[in-house]
């Protein structure tokens, strides 16, 4: 018996006994579906940590200069007494660092809290992110405008009472009417509308959108933070080669400002992307580790189940295979179609997991703010373990089928 037709001999016999295949095909579904679903997550978020998180939060190549690191996991309450007792970054801060700084590139400041927003006609917004900024921290996070323009250095320099505002905000403040010169009041303050900018999306389930940026130097100083204070300063190199020596630079300028002792640490914070994303790209690959593990426990049990279905398969089938023999099949042919018997169930079984495991993940990505990207890799992977699992399930049935004596297996009732 050739391959060929070892292949066409176990579909019918999968055809024949459908309630068995079912069961023996479920197995293998359950496992790979939620293998494929916990990759697709955990992949998604990668991508949207790296594309996403990074380029609103820390901008293209880009190094931040901030009072505490962006992002703060520990649990140490020492830690977080020494965070409070750091100095604040200052307007002079990022002026000495300009300059001084000699690796090419763009400098920008930036506040942010939360405020109240107020439009012409008495309408209130709450929670709107406020942004006290600089004219060039448009460019250094790739901020575009749909409408008007932004505000210009010499407005952000004389502390002009002009704004930018996200889209959330024209469309809730102005309803489809066009904003540009028209009057709004950020924390009580009058700005004029300048400028409408681009969608940004969302972020985490936030809106990019609900949000206004006006000069760091206007009446917001000392509303967003205290008088002269800044949360970041930002630096942007034209070339990612830049960015190890921008941050070297950076870090040592600033040790200098804080008259720092060689031997005292940092009491401020200079950060990458890259570095700063560290923590995700940890926990990203212990949950690739773990978490697949963990549901590939689903598999093994899988297997029990179709090495079980497929010994009852030979007991039910001893006469066949003592015929068989008798007409001259020979062991290998007898293994290797129960090999492929249960080699296909579990095959056809990894690729409903597939789909319905890329299903499962894009339903998450719907209905939450988890994102989902499929990884090709592990839809190759999750192929694999299918048929592995029915080929591995199904060697020990296989091998006493091929055992069996044919003369005794004929004699079977």
């Amino acid at each position: 018996m050739n391959f060929r037709e070892s292949i066409r001999s176990a579909w019918e016999m999968i055809v024949a006994h459908k309630l068995r295949a079912f069961f023996t095909i479920l197995g293998t579904v359950v496992g790979v579906t939620f293998l494929i679903a916990v990759i697709t997550l955990i992949e998604g978020m990668n991508a949207y940590m790296t594309e996403e998180f990074a380029g609103q939060i820390f901008g293209v190549n880009s190094v931040m200069v901030r009072r505490t690191p962006t992002v703060q996991i520990s649990g140490d309450p020492e830690y977080y007494r020494e965070l409070r007792r750091r100095p604040s970054l200052t307007f002079e801060d990022a002026e000495w660092l300009e300059q001084r700084i000699e690796t090419p590139g763009v400098m920008a400041i930036a506040s942010t809290r939360g405020g109240q927003l107020s439009g012409p006609d008495g309408r209130t917004i709450e929670g709107v992110r406020i942004t006290g900024a600089s004219a060039s921290f448009f460019r250094v996070r790739s901020m575009n405008v749909d409408l008007g323009r932004v505000f210009q250095a010499q407005e952000e320099e004389a502390g002009m009472p002009v704004a930018v505002i996200g889209r959330d905000v024209a469309d809730r403040l102005f309803e489809g009417t066009n904003p540009l010169g028209k009057e709004i009041r950020i924390m009580g303050f009058p700005y004029q509308v300048i400028g409408v900018l681009e969608r940004q999306g969302s972020l985490f389930g936030m809106s990019m959108d609900n949000q206004v940026i006006a000069p760091a130097r206007s009446r917001l100083n000392g509303y967003v933070n205290p008088r002269n204070v800044l949360d970041e300063i930002i630096f942007q190199v034209p070339e990612a080669r830049y960015l190890p020596a921008a941050t070297v630079e950076i870090e040592g300028w600033m040790r200098i400002r804080q008259r720092l002792r060689p031997d005292q640490p940092n009491n401020f914070e200079v950060e990458t992307a890259e570095a700063s994303l560290s923590f995700w790209t940890r926990i990203s690959q212990i949950m690739l580790v773990a978490l697949p593990g963990l549901v590939g426990i689903s598999l093994v049990v899988g297997a029990v189940v179709i090495m079980n279905i497929m010994l009852v398969s030979v007991t039910e089938r001893t006469r066949e295979i003592g015929l068989r023999k008798s007409l001259g099949a020979r062991r290998r042919d007898i293994l290797r179609q129960f090999v492929i018997e249960a080699g296909t169930l579990s095959g056809i079984g990894g690729l409903i997991g597939i789909g319905l495991g890329a299903g499962l993940a894009a339903l998450v990505a719907t209905l939450s703010p988890l994102p989902a990207a499929v990884a090709p890799w592990s839809i190759a992977l999750g192929l694999f373990l299918g048929v592995g699992v029915g080929i591995a399930a199904g060697a020990y049935p296989a091998y006493r089928a091929a055992s069996l004596d044919p003369i005794e297996a004929l004699r079977h009732e």
